[in-house]
């Protein structure tokens, strides 16, 4: 009895999946610098007053950002 297989090497779908994750990647990256400047410049734009009331200092600003906008 005789059998066959196929193999293919597809190397465009490895490119393509490597262009798509790189796609996303960069998507993701977007997103999180979107939302590290606007919690950036929401709290920037609150006086040394308001952040007090939050428990906040301006030098804790830059930190809370990053916090934020890691997903």
């Amino acid at each position: 009895m005789a059998y066959s297989t196929t193999t293919t090497n597809a190397p465009t779908s490895s490119l393509l999946g490597r262009i798509g994750s790189g796609f996303d990647a960069l998507a993701t990256r977007y997103k999180q610098y979107r939302m590290y400047r606007e919690t950036f410049d929401g709290l920037s734009a609150l006086s040394n007053r308001d952040l007090a009331d939050l428990g906040l200092s301006r030098s804790d600003i830059k930190r809370i950002a990053i916090e934020s906008s890691r997903i």
